[in-house]
C-alpha cells in the first residue's frame, strides 16, 4: 500500500540548482511522522542530508547545511529536498525515507528507490 515516488534528479554544472521530490502516495491512510533524504555514493556508506520532523523542525549534515533546504507538504503527502550551490562532492544517488504508521500497526519504515544526481567537476 506505501510507495514512495521520486522525482527531480539529474545533471546540473557545479553552483547550480535541483529540486528533489518524493510523494508517499497512499493518501491519508499512511500517518507519517518523519521524512528524510539520505544519499549514497559509490563505494560508500549511506549518509542522512536532511530531515524534516512532523512538527517541521529540521536537521542538515554539517556538508550540506547553508546550501540544501527539505521541507513537506501533508495535504500532498509530499517531501521536497531544494538543492544549490551544488558540489561535485554532492553526486550521489539520494533516496527518500518516510516512517509511520497504518492503524492498529506498528511504526513502518519505507524508502523510495534511489534517483541520481550527479554534479560534473
Amino acid at each position: 500500500q506505501v510507495q514512495l515516488v521520486e522525482s527531480g534528479g539529474g545533471s546540473a554544472p557545479a553552483g547550480g540548482s535541483l529540486r528533489l521530490s518524493c510523494a508517499e502516495t497512499s493518501g491519508n491512510i499512511f500517518v507519517i511522522d518523519d521524512m528524510a533524504w539520505y544519499r549514497q555514493a559509490p563505494g560508500k556508506e549511506r549518509e542522512l542530508v536532511a530531515l524534516i520532523t512532523s512538527g517541521g523542525s529540521a536537521t542538515y549534515a554539517d556538508s550540506v547545511k547553508g546550501r540544501f533546504t527539505i521541507s513537506r507538504d501533508d495535504a500532498k503527502s509530499t517531501v521536497y529536498l531544494q538543492m544549490n550551490g551544488l558540489k561535485p562532492e554532492d553526486t550521489a544517488v539520494y533516496y527518500c525515507y518516510v516512517d509511520g504508521y497504518l492503524t492498529y500497526n506498528d511504526k513502518e519504515k519505507h524508502w523510495g528507490q534511489g534517483t541520481q544526481v550527479t554534479v560534473p567537476s
